[in-house]
């Protein structure tokens, strides 16, 4: 076992939207945990609720971390954070920086996603087709909660609505409002690396013809869906993930927003098919050894 990904801090993983710990026996992070952990890393993926705003899943998140402290002994952690699970700990972060090492959004929405804009202005909650796709959606998220054997405690609240609020344009400008921190002032640009302590992060994908669509991912509807998704977005169309846009991605310092990895790719999904060339689960370990080089 190498030490090259042994960060001073423990990594606390945090999942996004409809997101889970372990289904069964098929994680989230597929492949990533035990990558990190032969680095030497200290890594606890954890569960917030599956459906809810960022900030009550910010919240539980704030709890759940105050508890890894305890548990550690170690002073603050390293949030790394999927999809809606980026807005999560950016607030965790916002509101107690003092626990808070640094922070880093894996392919999060951080200026709103033109996919639940879509979703938005073509379901309206209070039409019957409105009321349809949330009743699918609860469903899927009832059974997904009693097949997650990888949290056992209370049941988490579920708030269909203000999850996808959250990740609509103006929801983001809202949130964007209260917690900038790490924010970049321009359009495309990077924001500050280091705010109140905190070093901010973050990464990203796209769709690209001819190498996301080759390799395993012939083999994973997961692309399909993304590639499907894709079609919804008109600002930046062609240079998203299917789920969240290339520039909509930026926080802190961008280490790339161009990975050739759909939204699922990105966290080594579905069962680690992958696009051709891709390797997300290097993304990870490569960036655990920067923290570690930044005495994080």
């Amino acid at each position: 076992m190498t030490q090259d990904q042994a960060t001073r801090y423990p990594i606390v993983l945090v999942p996004g939207f409809f997101g889970f710990v372990k289904l069964v026996v098929y994680p989230y992070w597929f492949g990533i945990v035990p990558a990190l952990r032969r680095g030497g890393a200290t890594v606890i993926p954890v569960m917030v609720s599956a459906l809810n705003s960022s900030e009550i899943r910010g919240e539980q998140l704030l709890g759940r971390i105050e508890e890894i402290l305890r548990e550690t002994g170690a002073a603050k952690v390293n949030l790394i954070g999927h999809s809606q699970g980026a807005i999560t700990i950016r607030y965790a972060a916002a509101k107690r920086p003092d626990l808070v090492a640094s922070v880093t959004s894996v392919a999060g929405p951080n200026h709103g996603s033109e996919l639940a804009d879509y979703i938005e202005s073509r379901f309206p909650i209070h039409t019957a087709r409105g009321r349809l796709l949330n009743a699918a959606l609860l469903v899927v998220g009832w059974a997904m909660h009693l097949l997650d054997t990888g949290y056992r405690g209370t049941r988490l609240p579920t708030d269909l609505d203000a999850a996808h609020l959250s990740l609509t344009t103006q929801g983001m400008a809202s949130f964007n409002s209260q917690f900038p921190q790490g924010l970049p002032t321009t359009w495309g640009g990077q924001g500050a690396e280091l705010v109140n302590g905190v070093r901010y992060y973050s990464w990203s994908g796209t769709l690209q013809p001819g190498r996301t669509n080759r390799g395993w991912n012939r083999l994973d509807g997961t692309n399909v869906t993304c590639r499907i998704f894709a079609s919804t977005f008109t600002k930046e169309r062609g240079q998203s993930d299917g789920m969240v846009g290339r520039f909509s991605s930026h926080l802190g310092t961008v280490i790339g927003d161009d990975y050739p990895l759909d939204h699922f790719d990105i966290v080594n999904q579905s069962l680690g098919r992958v696009g051709k060339g891709a390797n997300p689960v290097g993304l990870f370990l490569e960036h655990a050894a920067r923290l570690k080089a930044a005495g994080l």
